[in-house]
């Protein structure tokens, strides 16, 4: 998560650093801030760092000796003059990840700090990944002995042995970007990049130049030559996570790549060949989209050689004592507890209808942990989203009027009693019952609640 991300940020003038502190921490980064270069040069020899920002030219230390003493692992971005180009290449030749001219487009500033934050998330992701690599747990942190994890862990293995696009679909938080890590992992590209883009986070008149790149002056703001996501991912592998956001406009140019291999940067008219493994996902129904017309159906087929449906955790249940332990250890060592949890709480975690899948269970396990004054985590300690209250107040007016009723009936009345909450929205309806849409069509045909 991004407010693990430390950075320190520096630059004689502190209007400038209390400018970009705060949009950082908009972002949800942890900002140091400092004015005076020779104070700054202890920081960095004092504490970890794992993003530094620091001004060119400054009274005392110049960015680069500051950049000569970080640690190996600190990424360092230099703010640079229109006039110091030299100095920028400079940079980059003793290290530096990126550099950015001022007077900057602050929303390329951002896009350039997020790459630096992915990388180093990236870089701790596979550390751990490799402590992990003779552990029982097949692939690393993806946690799960049930039936429907089994053939998630198959598919990893069949597809990483083979250089076909693959098409993972799934709930939010249900591990699409760990299954695309895992995959490439235990493949043939493992020593090379892997590239990860949300494409609903980037704003969509830049998202064109985030996956082909662009030449310096192709449009107002691009100062700089800047490679694309499929260019650093060559020879490795690229994901495209939430791909039913791309515009529909720049999904014909993707096709395009996909058909060739080929890829041109805005503004140029050199022609690059790429050789990338695309791992593609999505929580929309893509064949709704195509209905609509608002994703191309020959995209589909591209992205789509092999794809699989990742379970929600309210389909893998058995998974969540296993999935609480893992969590437990880890939230014991964030807050220096040993962190127990009363079989009571379990059992409740095991009950509850989760929309947010792993990362729902995550957030309420820390939430716990914050809230009991000792190490043992018990019902009270939960805050549920207000939806389960909800949801278990349906349950229980059902319940109520259980006087010898089947279960099949009982199971008629909870999903009428849900339809009519979301006013016959079938999508919700089916998201809130942990469901499909066809199921939910069959149970509607089932007991006739047209």
């Amino acid at each position: 998560m991004k407010k693990n991300i430390k950075i320190l940020l520096i630059d004689d003038e502190p209007n400038s650093t209390q400018f970009l502190r705060k949009a950082l921490i908009k972002k949800g980064f942890d900002i140091v801030e400092e004015n005076d270069s020779l104070r700054a040069k202890e920081l960095i020899l004092e504490n970890y760092f794992d993003i530094i920002i620091s001004d060119l030219q400054m009274p005392g230390i110049s960015g680069l000796e500051l950049l000569k003493v970080k640690p190996k692992n600190t990424l360092f971005i230099m703010i640079t003059g229109y006039g110091s180009v030299n100095s920028a290449v400079e940079s980059m030749k003793l290290g530096a990840f990126d550099y950015v001219n001022k007077p900057f487009n602050l929303e390329e500033f951002l896009m350039k700090v997020d790459k630096a934050a992915d990388k180093i998330m990236m870089t701790n992701e596979i550390r751990s990944l490799k402590t992990l690599v003779h552990s029982k747990q097949p692939y690393s942190n993806i946690i799960g002995t049930s039936k429907r994890m089994s053939e998630v862990y198959d598919f990893i293995d069949r597809t990483s042995k083979v250089n076909v696009n693959i098409l993972i679909n799934g709930q939010s938080g249900t591990g699409k970007e760990l299954v695309a890590r895992a995959i490439h992992l235990s493949g043939e590209r493992k020593n090379e990049s892997f590239i990860a883009i949300n494409c609903s986070a980037i704003p969509e008149n830049l998202l064109e130049s985030e996956l082909f790149g662009h030449v310096k002056g192709a449009f107002t703001g691009a100062t700089e030559n800047q490679k694309g996501v499929f260019e650093q991912a060559d020879n490795g592998t690229l994901f495209l996570d939430e791909i039913a956001e791309m515009p529909y406009q720049l999904q014909a140019k993707l096709l395009r790549v996909l058909e060739t291999w080929e890829i041109k940067p805005i503004g140029s008219d050199k022609i690059k060949k790429i050789d990338v493994r695309l791992i593609s996902a999505t929580n929309q129904n893509l064949s709704e989209f195509i209905s609509a017309k608002a994703f191309r159906e020959d995209l589909y087929y591209r992205i789509s050689t092999v794809s699989i449906m990742l379970p929600s955790l309210n389909e893998r249940a058995s998974d969540i004592p296993a999935l609480t332990n893992y969590y437990l250890n880890i939230l014991s060592q964030k807050f220096r507890k040993k962190l127990r949890i009363t079989p009571e709480a379990l059992n409740l975690l095991m009950q509850h209808n989760y929309k947010g899948n792993v990362r729902e269970l995550e957030n309420i396990l820390e939430q716990a942990a914050i809230t009991t004054t000792n190490d043992l985590i018990e019902i009270n300690h939960f805050a549920f989203p207000k939806s389960f209250r909800q949801d278990q107040n349906i349950l229980n007016d059902c319940l109520n009027r259980a006087d010898n009723i089947s279960l099949k009936n009982l199971e008629k009345i909870y999903i009428k009693k849900i339809l009519d909450g979301v006013n016959g929205n079938k999508s919700k309806a089916s998201e809130i019952l942990g469901i499909d849409r066809k199921t939910l069509y069959n149970k509607i045909s089932e007991y006739n609640l047209q």
